[in-house]
């Protein structure tokens, strides 16, 4: 008779050491980002590892169908919290992104990107085989995304709906839509971008300038990616070590505990910490793509595919802005960098990532996911 209680065994634990391992990194980083002290965000950063890997782990103990069954409800409650944020919101980075909810400050936009996985993940597993190369499989989707990028972009808040933009793709190419239907809509986009680029707030076009000349405003709009590189660069191979940040701890280095948490690891860790980091980074996505393998029905399948990808997209840009191969847009490493509401997003990810995983170990004409 085992010790271990059947529902503590069945958790992926090589996942959750993973977990824990990258939210280790983080309270390393933030403590070292405060000059050898717990307060103010390592602190706080480990009172929110704890409560949402809680909620994760709880989470992985629900049916995927009742995710299936109440998404409608989720997004419903979603937009009314995105339109609640635009009326009482508190302004945060120049954008009313935030709700007050007295013992808690969230920022509703970030649980849009979970929520709209879902949506599309149950409209497409309704979608016969033979319908999904029609218009009937395509304007539904866009008609999802144009509420909730519409009061987004009002707050404003373009990183994130530039992130729930790629995700919401992804998921279209996933559900089997035409190739050439992403060709053309590349092209469009293509050619609308200097209609596009008009229509941004003055800072934003001023990012999107600075990305492609870092060099035209090195101490005011380039400020940030210039001081990011000079940390990667100045870290070498093994970094300057632990607590000997100059870039970070000399203040040069601007969001060190936020969206630039990166280039301060890499400053005094190297580029082996930066290897390293990024290992187990993909470690967590190779095991979220094997889960969406394993999952034996069509919404499991996509959920898990889009929650995964949804994870990606938050390293990739995180990683490519802050070497400068992509504008400054506000988006954070996934638990390592200091903020509650990106942090919660992950982890209700992973959460229903188990949901679907546990479902499929349960499953005996199914096999398990490979880490």
């Amino acid at each position: 008779m085992s010790l271990v209680p059947r529902q503590v065994a069945e958790l992926p634990w090589r996942l959750l050491w993973v977990v824990i391992a990258l939210g280790a990194a983080g309270v390393v980083a933030l403590y070292s980002a405060a000059g050898g002290s717990m307060t103010p965000w390592a602190i706080n950063h480990v009172a929110r590892l704890v409560l949402f890997f809680g909620l994760a782990i709880g989470l992985s103990y629900i049916r995927p169908q009742t995710f299936q069954d109440f998404v409608w409800l989720g997004y419903g409650g979603g937009i009314l919290l995105l339109i609640l944020t635009l009326a009482l919101g508190v302004i945060g980075g120049g954008a009313r992104s935030w709700l007050e909810l007295g013992f808690l400050r969230i920022q509703p936009s970030e649980l849009m990107k979970p929520i709209l996985v879902l949506v599309l993940a149950r409209f497409y597993s309704m979608v016969p085989p033979r319908e999904i190369r029609r218009w009937s499989a395509i304007w539904p989707t866009g008609v999802f995304l144009a509420l909730p990028i519409l009061l987004i972009l009002l707050q404003p808040d373009l990183g994130t709906a530039a992130l729930i933009v790629l995700t919401t793709i992804a998921m279209m190419f996933l559900a089997g839509l035409p190739l050439s239907l992403f060709i053309g809509g590349a092209l469009a986009v293509a050619a609308a971008i200097p209609i596009a680029f008009s229509f941004l707030l003055p800072h934003q076009q001023q990012r999107v300038l600075i990305f492609l000349n870092p060099e035209q405003d090195p101490l005011g709009a380039g400020y940030h990616i210039q001081q990011s590189q000079i940390a990667i660069g100045s870290g070498g191979l093994f970094g300057k070590g632990f607590l000997n940040g100059s870039q970070s701890h000399l203040q040069y280095l601007p969001a060190q505990h936020t969206d630039f948490i990166f280039a301060a690891i890499a400053e005094e860790w190297g580029l082996a910490g930066g290897v390293v980091l990024i290992f187990l980074f993909y470690l967590l996505l190779r095991w979220g793509m094997g889960v969406a393998s394993e999952a034996r029905g069509r919404f499991e399948r996509l959920a898990a595919a889009g929650l995964t990808m949804t994870i990606f997209f938050y390293i990739a840009i995180n990683l490519m802005m802050v070497m400068g191969l992509a504008p400054v847009v506000g988006i954070p490493l996934p638990l390592v960098s200091y903020g509650g509401s990106a942090m919660l997003t992950v982890m209700i990810c992973l959460g229903i990532l188990m949901a679907i995983d546990r479902q499929t170990r349960r499953d005996p004409r199914r096999g398990t996911p490979p880490f």
